[in-house]
């Protein structure tokens, strides 16, 4: 699998819990959110990359919580608001700490809860990522991402390749499944490394 078929991008985050030194707009409605892709370009994983939407995220999760005869209250709306708003795989403490310096009154129990649902309506999945602290990231609508962590730094890459999502999309067809998303993660240690004056450099080649 070469390297130059892979869609990837260094994410601006360190797993926690990993060897190493390094450590870690006011709310639209969500009724208007919409998002569209250029199928063409799968070089970042950026908001101007995800694909034509059947419907709003908002609509899906409304529809969820009514087969489960629960309303789409004003807070769960500002959750799920915020979670769209991230760029990044995110913390529940991260989520809880952004919310309240942003005014919103919602309450970890809430915070919670609203994560559970959004898990079991497929809009956002657990990454993977060795930590105490369980992380999360949108999927509803995104192309399928995966993650490689250095195991000496903690840092994480996120890449995409569409034989891994062929394969599992084979796997499923071969078992009669129906395959709805996946979680695929690498561990590895990266060939850069970075010193406390910010700079970075390759590590010398073996001799």
């Amino acid at each position: 699998m070469s390297v130059n078929r892979l869609s990837h991008r260094l994410v601006g985050a360190v797993i926690p819990g990993l060897k190493g030194k390094y450590s870690h707009a006011p709310i639209l409605s969500c009724s208007v959110r919409k998002y569209t892709l250029d199928m063409a370009n799968t070089q970042e994983s950026t908001r101007q990359d995800l694909p034509q939407l059947m419907a709003p995220i908002c609509s899906v999760f409304r529809r969820y919580l009514k087969s489960k005869g629960l309303k789409y209250t004003p807070e769960r709306a500002q959750i799920l608001d915020a979670i769209i708003d991230r760029d990044n795989v995110f913390e529940v403490e991260e989520l809880l700490l952004d919310m309240r310096g942003s005014n919103h009154r919602v309450s970890k129990a809430t915070i919670y809860r609203t994560i559970s649902l959004l898990v079991e309506a497929g809009i956002i999945t657990q990454a993977l990522f060795d930590s105490k602290q369980a992380h999360y990231r949108l999927i509803y609508g995104l192309e399928p991402r995966d993650h490689m962590v250095c195991m000496r730094t903690g840092r994480l890459v996120e890449f995409s390749n569409k034989e891994i999502t062929k394969l599992r999309d084979k796997i499923c067809r071969e078992l009669g499944w129906e395959p709805t998303g996946h979680r695929f993660q690498i561990y590895a240690l990266s060939p850069v490394e970075e010193h406390e004056d910010g700079e970075e450099t390759s590590e010398p080649d073996a001799s």
